[in-house]
């Protein structure tokens, strides 16, 4: 079987694994952006027409990673306080049809609305973090998580704490630590290698 790689910077025996039974029950993994998919740098720029633009960096592996979350049927959603074109790019590129931007009632809001939708339980969502915005979202998920250099109170009420800092591989981390504590990370990885194989990709 072919891995797609360690994630950045944590080695394997270090990684921490996810409640097996937590793991079983998540349908929905949400994401903060800015200090979790990125480094929470921002590269702001004004245009000669005086517009202001917010350039972000995002890493490769945390991409494969929510395509395996995706591919073993898990939803997956990104909230963040902050509008950006650069985040709607990316998840349009990873195909994330939840995607709530600068939502105006929050991110608990934001969340109750998808769980509505679909008739979910928060029991059912796990989500990850790295500040105090989000903790009022930690503290309804069934599986509240945190990057490694998350806010001390942010991995106090976190049950999963990740090694990897964040926009460095941290999501994938954690899917890696979900998808294995639910039996599937092989199978979802020989999945992605054979598309690839017959995509006639390297």
């Amino acid at each position: 079987m072919t891995d797609p790689g360690p994630e950045e910077g944590a080695p394997r025996s270090l990684m921490p694994a996810v409640d097996p039974e937590l793991a079983r029950g998540i349908r929905l993994v949400s994401l903060d952006v800015d200090g979790v998919l990125t480094d929470g740098g921002l590269w702001v720029e004004r245009s000669v027409l005086g517009d202001l633009a917010e350039i972000r960096r995002f890493h490769v592996v945390d991409g494969l990673g929510i395509r395996l979350l995706q591919q073993a049927g898990i939803e997956v959603a990104l909230v963040s306080g902050k509008l950006s074109g650069a985040v709607e790019a990316r998840a349009e590129e990873l195909e994330i049809a939840e995607v709530h931007l600068g939502y105006p009632f929050g991110k608990v809001a934001a969340i109750q609305g998808i769980l509505w939708r679909r008739e979910w339980e928060w029991s059912q969502v796990a989500h990850l973090a790295d500040d105090l915005a989000d903790l009022a979202l930690l503290e309804r998920v069934g599986l509240p998580a945190a990057v490694a250099n998350a806010a001390p109170e942010v991995r106090e009420a976190a049950v999963w704490r990740g090694v990897v800092r964040g926009g460095e591989g941290a999501v994938r981390e954690f899917a890696r630590a979900l998808l294995e504590a639910r039996g599937e990370w092989e199978t979802q990885v020989e999945r992605f290698v054979e598309r690839g194989r017959g995509s006639g990709a390297d």
